[in-house]
């Protein structure tokens, strides 16, 4: 069985929905958990300290571990005093998940900044301001996890969600680079896209019609079934770093960004407009594809074309 005995986690968000199902599975595997989260409304509204606290008296009922954090992610004393927490209470910070975040659908013609900056103040500031303390506690100790909640949102886009897509992309580059950064420390990072029926979908919803399909989509996007993926990825069992993984209604898979062979224009000349016109087939072809692990990679797969090793 894949324990959590002996490790330390913090949730943020995990006071409702899917970071509350997080929290309480690894508190139930051994976790001693910090379980954050303002209580406010999904679109960042208010402050409710007894949703936090709620899930730690469901766990410590249970014979687990947990204390309550009741700051903000967006700021980084918040961020501080959230690691803080489970430094101070249980010693260690093994993993993280970011999961606090907010919603609501805004057309881009209309988006105020006040909303842009609030958005990505909570998802992708957010994310920063927990993941720095965090990654030199872990850095310390030699071991770590994150885990990113992004969206499909961000990796494929959605309508009207500019500022949400925006921020969960934002995530993924981070967890790409701490994957990078990590490596040599035994931290990994990887990144969930969850389509999770929670409060963040509801509240869209709520005095909407809804159409049978609709209905069976909301009914098959059960929370649960995100849960055992994000709770791999916090393991030690876990060994993977620098993946994304979209979990839906029961499917979980890898999603990724590949480099196309694409088009190598001919040594020493220049490509005008024309040129990438003509050759847009192959330029946009997908058939054969690589999946760089860094920027290097990129450049060093170039530079291969092109019959010269970068290192050399």
């Amino acid at each position: 069985m894949i324990d959590f005995k002996g490790q330390v986690a913090v949730v943020t968000g995990a006071g409702r929905g899917l970071g509350r199902l997080y929290a309480l599975e690894m508190a139930r595997r051994g976790a001693a958990v910090v379980v954050n989260d303002l209580g406010g409304t999904s679109r960042g509204l208010g402050m409710d300290e007894s949703v936090a606290d709620q899930v730690v008296a469901e766990i410590t009922a249970a014979g687990g571990r947990a204390v309550a954090s009741h700051d903000s992610v967006s700021t980084p004393d918040g961020g501080d005093a959230i690691v803080r927490a489970a430094l101070d209470n249980f010693g260690r910070v093994d993993v993280v998940v970011n999961n606090a975040g907010i919603f609501e659908f805004a057309p881009f013609e209309d988006m105020t900044v006040e909303a842009w900056k609030r958005m990505l103040n909570v998802h992708l500031d957010g994310g920063f301001h927990v993941s720095q303390p965090a990654f030199r506690a872990m850095k310390a100790q030699g071991y770590g996890r994150f885990v990113f909640i992004s969206s499909s949102a961000g990796m494929f886009g959605m309508a009207g969600n500019a500022h949400y897509g925006t921020a969960k992309a934002g995530l993924v580059g981070l967890a790409n680079v701490l994957a990078l950064e990590g490596a040599r420390h035994g931290i990994l990072a990887n990144a969930v896209l969850p389509t999770g029926y929670s409060r963040l979908v509801s509240d869209q919803i709520q005095d909407r019609e809804i159409s049978a399909g609709q209905r069976a989509f909301y009914q098959a996007i059960d929370p649960d079934l995100v849960m055992p993926l994000v709770v791999y990825l916090a393991s030690r069992d876990c060994t993977l770093t620098h993946h994304n993984f979209a979990a839906c209604a029961g499917r979980y898979s890898r999603v990724f960004v590949g480099l196309g062979e694409g088009w190598l224009a001919p040594e020493g000349t220049k490509p005008d407009v024309e040129d990438i016109a003509a050759h847009l087939g192959a330029v946009t072809d997908t058939g054969t594809f690589s999946i760089p692990g860094a920027l290097y990679e990129e450049i060093a797969e170039t530079c291969a074309m092109r019959g010269f090793d970068l290192a050399g």
